[in-house]
């Protein structure tokens, strides 16, 4: 049953339980809104105390909370937390768990009043799992790193996809999502995917004043690779350097190391056990500086990070802002360096894109479902067809946008039997494929902006998230040039974030504005940037009540 309890329970609750004396901006709101029996999206910056949102929840509404987390290594930290005080009850369940401590597990589930079960999604689509939770009635879902449910998001995870129809077969308790990187469609994504209903969003704290944002400008990959080891030798404490291929941590980290300096690389192409070798040095600092690819950060809560340095410019903001959030968690300065040479661009359109999907592609697919008599297993598919599991993702997601197919609970594929031929809905996952590939290259167009942008760069980050902020900060490259310079005009016909229309593109967000221009996301076309004179003197925008 929703509740309505105080903001002084919920202060005490957090005090006395968890040790937290004073609750940061939009906690106490998100947890209102959980209490109050609304699904609830929260998004908040690294660091900024998101699971305590579920923790006091939880705590408040009793029974069982479910957690949803992607890695094994953060639901162990988040249960040794919890227990280590002794009052309050919390356990993980994958892989690791032999049968014996399975039910061990689920007895103790039985007995107990008050229990924080963490698990990987994939946990959820066991049948046998599934419904001895549901019958267990949990009081609450908590899915962290949210982000992981969008094809939009980073560290996009296809188990993720699952979860809406296992929050519903879970009997649909309050659902609190929670990730630290979610622009518009990203969220809408969430909301859409995990079934939310009767939902709020709340969108905090994500300026991050202590982090000095800076980006320069390199030629080739010789002045960049001097950059880099000019600025590691002279920044000391803790790094990270996020590369874009596998062989330049490699090269960086060995060159980094002949400058004194204990570097070592990371990336997939390594074994676990190796990768967690590099981690355990780096968080114990036996290892100062990690040079990575984007395989290396989610999970990691290093407070004395002093730095991290991309060398190469990221697929999008999202990720770019959650990346330099790893740095300077315990509030002291910490600096953010991009090195921008306009060929990485390329490389990111390669890497990045969400991939051609043509419709002779989807025919087999779409018939051999439809030829089925029961629902489909995605491996069979995979190994009926010769696919990858990758091509049978991004098949599926497309044929399941279009209203082709539905994915139950435990990953089967079903026909919707629209009566629509077998070619059209080919050719409609095909188009909507386009459109991914359209928004994943204006994502990168933002980022681009970014990088040439000669305004303040915190108030372009910010505003990308919809937390409004008008520069100059003081504390990036761009405010320190222009310190004592007089702003343009600054007109600004349309608010931040506010709804507009266009004559061909329908209907957009306002996202941000620099030297007479606006850029809008929009829902069809992606981001697009407009010149404001050319806005007015054609009529292309107009706003929307």
């Amino acid at each position: 049953m929703p509740q309505k309890p105080s903001g002084k329970r919920i202060r005490d609750t957090a005090r006395s339980l968890l040790g937290i004396d004073q609750l940061r901006s939009g906690q106490e709101e998100a947890i209102r809104s959980i209490l109050s029996g609304h699904d609830t999206l929260a998004v908040m910056p690294t660091g900024s105390g998101k699971s305590a949102i579920y923790q006091v929840a939880g705590l408040i509404l009793g029974g069982l909370t479910i957690v949803v987390s992607p890695l094994i290594a953060l639901q162990r930290d988040q249960v040794e937390g919890l227990t280590e005080s002794g009052r309050i009850e919390a356990a993980e369940l994958n892989s690791t768990l032999t049968d014996t401590r399975r039910r061990d597990l689920f007895a103790r589930l039985e007995r107990v009043d008050q229990m924080f079960l963490f698990l990987a999604p994939e946990q959820l689509t066991n049948d046998e799992t599934l419904d001895r939770l549901a019958t267990l009635k949990p009081a609450l879902i908590a899915v962290d790193e949210a982000h992981c449910i969008s094809e939009w998001g980073h560290d996009f995870r296809p188990d993720y996809l699952r979860l809406g129809p296992l929050v519903d077969r879970l009997g649909h308790p309050p659902v609190i999502a929670l990730t630290a990187t979610a622009a518009g469609p990203v969220r809408d994504e969430i909301l859409e995917r995990l079934h939310m209903r009767d939902k709020n969003v709340f969108i905090s704290g994500f300026d991050r004043p202590n982090i000095h944002l800076a980006v320069r400008y390199v030629r080739d990959e010789d002045e960049k690779r001097a950059e880099i080891v000019e600025f590691a030798t002279q920044h000391h404490g803790s790094g990270i350097i996020y590369t874009a291929t596998r062989k330049e941590t490699e090269d960086i980290a060995t060159e980094l190391g002949k400058q004194g300096i204990n570097a070592a690389a990371y990336h997939a192409g390594m074994s676990d056990h190796e990768r967690a070798d590099v981690q355990d040095a780096f968080m114990e600092d036996d290892v100062a500086v990690i040079v990575a690819t984007i395989a290396f950060g989610m999970g990691i809560d290093k407070p004395d990070i002093r730095y991290v340095l991309h060398a190469s410019i990221s697929e999008s903001l999202d990720n770019y802002y959650q990346e330099i959030g790893r740095a300077g968690r315990d509030g002291e300065p910490a600096d953010a360096l991009l090195l921008y040479a306009p060929n990485d661009l390329d490389l990111r359109r390669f890497q990045s894109g969400a991939g051609e999907l043509k419709a002779d592609d989807v025919r087999p697919v779409i018939a051999t479902i439809r030829d089925a008599d029961a629902p489909v297993d995605p491996a069979d598919l995979r190994d009926d067809l010769g696919l990858r599991d990758s091509e049978v993702v991004k098949v599926i997601g497309r044929l399941e946008e279009t209203g082709e197919v539905t994915v139950d609970s435990a990953g089967q594929i079903s026909d919707q039997e629209t009566g629509t031929s077998v070619d059209a809905a080919a050719q409609a996952a095909e188009d909507a494929q386009e459109r991914l590939q359209h928004y994943a290259s204006s994502r990168l167009e933002m980022m681009r902006q970014y990088a040439e942008t000669s305004s303040c760069r915190r108030e372009m980050l910010l505003n990308y998230f919809g937390d409004p902020y008008q520069g100059p900060c003081g504390n990036c490259d761009n405010c320190e040039k222009n310190a004592g310079a007089t702003r343009g005009d600054g007109a600004q016909p349309f608010a931040l974030q506010s709804t507009v229309r266009h004559t061909i593109w329908g209907e957009g967000t306002v996202m941000h504005y620099e030297d007479g221009k606006i850029t809008v996301l929009f829902a069809e076309a992606g981001y697009r940037t407009l010149d404001l004179d050319l806005v007015a003197e054609n009529h292309l925008l107009e706003p929307v009540s």
